[in-house]
């Protein structure tokens, strides 16, 4: 599943730099994850570090809208950065 920032977002800076995948994006209001960029931090971490960094409880959560299981995840993590090699 890809990440959701939710409105509790304070702006805080905190999350952009942690993502791997550079899937997080300064939005209108708020921070907003790319969910075809986001892979919960699947091929680099053992949980997602926006999540660990950000200071504000359940402000970054799993998106309904993007259901995905960890071999999706996967799947996108080597697209990412591999797609080259392909």
């Amino acid at each position: 599943m890809a990440l959701l920032i939710t409105n509790k977002c304070t702006n805080c800076d905190m999350c952009l730099p942690e993502c791997p995948n550079d899937a997080i994006t300064i939005g209108d209001n708020i921070y907003v994850i790319d969910p075809t960029l986001c892979t919960e931090c699947v091929g680099h971490y053992d949980s997602p570090t926006c999540q660990k960094v950000c200071p504000i409880s359940n402000c970054i959560k799993q998106d309904p809208n993007h259901i995905e299981t960890e071999e999706q995840l996967w799947e996108r993590f080597v697209l990412i950065h591999h797609a080259d090699k392909l």
